[in-house]
């Protein structure tokens, strides 16, 4: 497997270069293959394109390099379970921490297993399981997100998924015990969000975080899935734009070619962010008043009134 060089600390802002806007046209990308040649994503729709790119590492890819003596947690403890949410604890640089995550599966036979890690009720009520125990246990919680969405069908919907994630996010917000996400590839909807609720959350570089799929967006805003390169634009999906917003703290270098060339080195660098989450918060640089003040910040505006002249 390739290597790259080693990868710097968490990006600052003014070093993340921003996606291309309409008024710089690229020739299409129509492949992963025509990905490959690219040092990194031009446009928005091509990021979209890089965090769902098929080599790119997955959740387990993370939990097999990073940690150790990891003891996976099946079920909700109401009659399911969930492939595509894995969920667990395992020790990390001497630490044990409570680990969650949507796992897309690599093999189509794994892929289809794995649901594509769109979760269901029973794979979030699996997730707010975990939580409890860390919080009883007082273990950090380190989650992984990697979703397009959050399953859809009419089973899911039958069986709670709007008030299961509903009801994560009301218990990520207080709970006692650190929480840190980092989004890996495709951050989708409410999907992802399920289990991001965080006291810091991370992006790697080249990953998305979106309120829904660019081609869902088109067909809502124009009735027209083709649509999808304007409305990835209009949705502001990078890890550069997100930090601007203040919605995602800390921009994870990926390699020049991307993650899913040099997987290790993304990886790694992940890590060392999670221990250096891990240390802040045995230093006690996190609460949660200051969660719940961090999310209060979301969606900040001001109002201008402009007077008419007498």
């Amino acid at each position: 497997m390739a290597s790259a060089e080693p990868l710097p600390d968490a990006l600052e802002l003014a070093t993340v270069r921003f996606p291309f806007r309409n008024s710089q046209p690229v020739t299409p990308v129509t492949s992963e293959q025509d990905l490959s040649s690219l040092d990194r994503p031009r446009t928005a729709w091509e990021y979209v394109l890089w965090a769902r790119h098929g080599r790119r590492p997955r959740m387990m890819d993370y939990v097999a390099r990073l940690f150790d003596d990891f003891l996976e947690v099946h079920g909700d403890r109401q009659g399911g379970d969930d492939s595509a949410m894995v969920t667990g604890f395992a020790r990390i640089a001497g630490r044990s921490v409570a680990i969650v995550g949507q796992q897309k599966g690599v093999t189509t036979e794994e892929k289809v297993r794995r649901n594509f890690g769109m979760a269901s009720p029973e794979g979030y009520r699996k997730a707010l399981r975990v939580f409890r125990l860390a919080e009883r246990f007082g273990l950090p919680v380190i989650s992984f997100v990697d979703t397009p969405a959050a399953y859809p069908g009419a089973e899911a919907e039958t069986n709670g998924q709007g008030p299961a994630i509903a009801a994560n996010l009301l218990e990520m917000a207080r709970l006692n015990t650190p929480v840190f996400a980092v989004v890996i590839g495709e951050g989708g909807s409410g999907g992802a969000l399920g289990i991001a609720v965080a006291d810091r959350v991370a992006m790697l570089e080249y990953a998305v975080y979106m309120i829904c799929p660019p081609e869902r967006c088109a067909e809502i805003l124009w009735r027209d899935a083709e649509q999808k390169e304007p409305a990835a634009n209009a949705l502001r999906v990078s890890a550069a734009d997100l930090r601007q917003f203040g919605v995602v703290d800390v921009i994870i270098p990926e390699p020049p070619g991307g993650a899913h060339r040099f997987p290790d080195e993304a990886i790694d660098a992940t890590g060392h962010e999670i221990i250096r989450f891990l240390e802040d918060a045995e230093n006690g640089s996190f609460s949660v008043e200051l969660r719940r003040k961090r999310l209060r910040e979301f969606g900040r505006f001001a109002l201008t009134v402009q007077r008419g002249r007498k």
